[in-house]
């Protein structure tokens, strides 16, 4: 079993100050896999110290310099590869190609992207022709607290850390404590890349003693949390009696709207896209709303889909879908399940139980629910499992109402060959994102949502602006300073 009970405090690898074990578990074995360390108050209060005094000085150093950090980084990532896939597919259950490409690749793509946007950032810059000597300067937050999730663990991991190095941020990380062993190479990648003592932090934890002592503490000046809309409340009151700013990246019931007039992939492209990192995604696009003129071929067509889609464990090579990622998603997953058939959803493919062939592992059969109504549990609850509901409507209003219907409001889909209607839809869908006809937001596009979804945004110009204040500044002297 892998032992990694230290944390990464000012520059240097260090024992907790009360050892508090707690067990990494393997999802396609369900046996332990690694031991860490919960941080406790002293803990925290040593990594928040350390960002505090590494402040003054990562803010003065020029964002030039702070920018060849970030690409020293992105150069041991790289070299780091393998060692990053293997910890995620071992600890949250991404099948192993998926945790070597989609998973890892996710941390390279932010972090080039971000690379990018910080090249053209003008971190001073004129008000504008009318004020001549006015300046407006961007500058870090400060110290940041910042809390990533299990499903996509380098994915949020970037968005955070390297928007905030950039920025002139200091940060102390709290990953998950069921997927920290990718967060820890990353904080060696940290390491060897050379950054100054302090800037960037890592404690291992769980919410209710490591993340509340971090969101709590009154010198951290901003929070950045990735995880469930009922954790997110809770830090939100709990970051508020210090007057910290909150960056929140939450839940979503994603509406996959597809008309009558899709292209003929658009059902199969929808249910993968569910399916995919075993519906632990909270852009899944889970609630499937199909025009009446093709819902009976469009369910049959999903049951088709879904029931082609193989399990296995995240050790093994191929293109299955691994676990989900423990014993609770696991439990909670399957009530949704029996929920749905008690409410009176169709079953078309799935259901309860763990495919055949498997004992052991938190192996969950992908799920299909036909003629649900946007009353039912299973279309109003993230599920966060392969588990997708269909549900069929007659014109564009309906189909508005039903996807808005919802306390959600992070990404939803469009499948329709009709431009005028696509950017109606754009318009009227209330979510951060709306993503059409299959095509992926580009390089650089803002992450987040509306309503519960969370608040802010992440990538590109838009993460980089999060991690920094606004000062205005007037009687600027150009001639010694040109902006």
């Amino acid at each position: 079993m892998i032992e990694k009970r230290q944390f990464y405090i000012n520059g240097a690898w260090v024992d907790p100050a009360q050892p508090r074990d707690h067990q990494v578990i393997d999802p396609s074995t369900e046996e332990p896999c690694a031991v860490i360390s919960v941080a406790g108050e002293a803990d925290v209060n040593d990594a928040v110290a350390a960002a505090k005094a590494a402040f003054p000085d990562w803010m003065a150093t020029p964002p030039e310099e702070r920018i060849a950090y970030v690409e020293k980084i992105l150069e041991i990532y790289a070299e780091r590869r393998e060692d990053i896939a293997q910890a995620v597919s071992t600890e949250m259950g991404a099948p192993i190609d998926l945790a070597r490409n989609s998973q890892w690749g996710a941390g390279f793509a932010h972090t080039t992207n971000f690379l990018n946007a910080a090249k053209e950032f003008k971190f001073t810059r004129p008000l504008g022709d009318h004020a001549p000597d006015d300046r407006i300067v961007y500058e870090g937050f400060g110290v940041c607290a910042m809390i990533t999730p299990w499903n996509w663990p380098l994915n949020q991991i970037t968005l955070k850390v390297i928007a905030g190095l950039i920025a002139g941020c200091t940060m102390v990380l709290k990953p998950s404590e069921e997927s920290p062993l990718n967060a820890m190479i990353f904080a060696e990648v940290i390491d060897a890349a050379g950054l100054p003592k302090g800037v960037f932090n890592l404690v291992n934890g769980d919410g209710a003693t490591t993340g509340t002592a971090l969101t709590g503490h009154e010198d951290v000046d901003m929070v950045s949390f990735t995880g469930s809309t009922r954790a997110g409340t809770a830090i939100a009151q709990n970051a508020a009696k210090t007057l910290k700013k909150v960056h929140l990246e939450l839940g979503g019931k994603g509406a996959n709207v597809i008309f009558a007039d899709a292209d003929d992939k658009a059902v199969k492209r929808g249910v993968l896209h569910m399916m995919n990192n075993t519906g632990q995604s909270c852009n899944a696009p889970s609630r499937m709303l199909v025009q009446r003129e093709i819902y009976d071929a469009a369910v049959e067509e999903a049951a088709a889909v879904a029931n082609a889609v193989t399990v296995g464990s995240a050790h093994d090579e191929g293109k299955h879908i691994g676990p989900v990622v423990n014993a609770a998603q696991f439990d909670k997953i399957q009530g949704l399940i029996q929920k749905g058939i008690d409410e009176g959803a169709r079953l078309v493919a799935g259901g309860p139980g763990r495919p055949e062939g498997f004992n052991r592992g938190y192996f969950v059969r992908p799920t299909v629910f036909a003629d649900a109504n946007n009353q039912m549990t299973i279309a109003r609850e993230e599920i966060f499992g392969p588990v997708l509901t269909i549900m069929p409507f007659d014109t564009e209003e309906e189909a508005i109402e039903i996807a808005n219907d919802t306390p959600y409001g992070l990404t939803n889909y469009v499948q329709s060959t009709d431009g005028a209607r696509r950017n109606r839809m754009a318009r009227a869908l209330r979510s951060g994102m709306v993503e059409m006809n299959g095509k992926s937001r580009g390089a650089g596009s803002p992450f987040g949502g509306m309503k519960a979804s969370g608040l802010g945004r992440e990538g590109g110009v838009w993460g980089l602006e999060d991690f920094m204040e606004v000062k205005a500044v007037s009687g600027w002297d150009s001639d010694v300073e040109p902006a």
